[in-house]
């Protein structure tokens, strides 16, 4: 299983948010790859910036990948619907997933066209930083989760 997580913005060096995710992608035994993006002159225009943003995400989409966006307009799903909505597709011979995590204006919508899956972390706005962290702990306890270990109480 592979997981490759598209995010623009890059950590500053001693983060907390860094921390965080660091902290549940290494106790990820799927292989994670994490590619942090960054216009090199980001458009005044919000329009132009995030067609600028969905050119390097594309560019860094992986070939044959299930894709999940991150999207304030996605869909609000518990930690157990997430584990099952992987498990169908790893049962449907699926071994790779990219998640999206945008810019600070959102997602161009022909990213949110590639995706299979739009996804939120509720209503709330979250800093794009921590969300990596969110989204670290989901993938872990959708790991475990599926592995049969009690990490996920309902």
């Amino acid at each position: 299983m592979r997981i490759t997580l598209i995010s623009l913005g890059k950590f500053k060096k001693n983060s907390v948010h860094r921390a965080l995710f660091e902290e549940y992608a290494d106790r990820l035994q799927w292989m994670f790859d994490l590619k942090e993006l960054a216009v090199k002159s980001p458009s005044a225009n919000v329009s132009t910036r995030q067609e600028q943003e969905a050119a390097l995400i594309m560019e860094a989409l992986p070939t044959e990948s299930i894709v999940f966006a991150l999207d304030e307009r996605g869909g609000d799903i518990s930690s157990s619907t997430f584990s099952k909505l992987l498990e169908k597709h790893i049962n449907a011979g699926n071994s790779h997933f990219t998640f999206i995590i945008g810019g600070a204006d959102g997602l161009h919508e022909s990213v949110r066209e590639k995706a299979k899956h739009l996804m939120a972390f509720g209503k709330t706005t979250w800093p794009h930083m921590m969300v990596r962290g969110m989204l670290a702990e989901q993938l872990y306890r959708a790991q475990q989760t599926l592995k049969g270990h009690p990490y996920h109480k309902e």
